[in-house]
């Protein structure tokens, strides 16, 4: 499996979790740059970016206070929490010491609650905690993701736009390139 290094400047607001590997035969560069993802257009278009970053841009998140990594798979089951290293994500996020964990799907974000013996989450802000950083719970972006019903609301920008609000404004900063 092909895992990408973490995006992570030195003051992270808010940091992306996606699942490394997931469901694409293709490895890819750069995260969220399969065709049909609307990963970096909601970045944008929702405020947490002040422009449209490229997918091959991803090394200047952490300048808008952002940042980006996987849950990675160390077993061979897709569904078995137990085949995910949450404890290394556990243990990343409390040393970035971001506000917020934005998991990029309810897959990947039930997966660290079952890990953590707690339920399934549904959108947006959770009462709960991963390495000391909130949970947000974002709408998978993939181009299969297609619903008319995102947990009540019509679209996946509104998700993300309640993140960019809870957030703040891009920050500008100096701290760029992987960690």
């Amino acid at each position: 499996m092909h895992v990408l290094p973490d995006v992570v400047g030195e003051v992270p607001v808010v940091v992306f979790c996606g699942r490394a590997g997931a469901d694409s035969p293709k490895a890819r560069e750069h995260r969220y740059d399969a065709p049909g993802n609307r990963f970096w257009s909601l970045l944008h278009e929702s405020g947490l970016t002040p422009r449209l970053l490229r997918a091959d841009e991803e090394d200047l998140l952490p300048a808008y206070g952002l940042g980006s990594t996987d849950l990675v798979r160390t077993g061979e089951e897709w569904t078995r929490p137990s085949s995910y290293a949450v404890a290394e994500l556990v243990a990343k996020v409390e040393a970035w010491q971001p506000e917020w964990l934005a998991f990029t799907s309810k897959t990947v974000a039930a997966l660290v609650a079952r890990a953590e013996g707690r339920r399934p989450p549904g959108l947006g802000p959770q009462d709960w905690y991963v390495g000391g950083a909130q949970v947000f719970v974002l709408p998978g972006t993939s181009g299969a993701n297609q619903r008319k019903d995102y947990d009540g609301r019509v679209d996946r920008l509104s998700w993300f736009a309640e993140l960019a609000a809870l957030a703040g404004p891009p920050r500008l900063s100096g701290a760029c390139g992987p960690s």
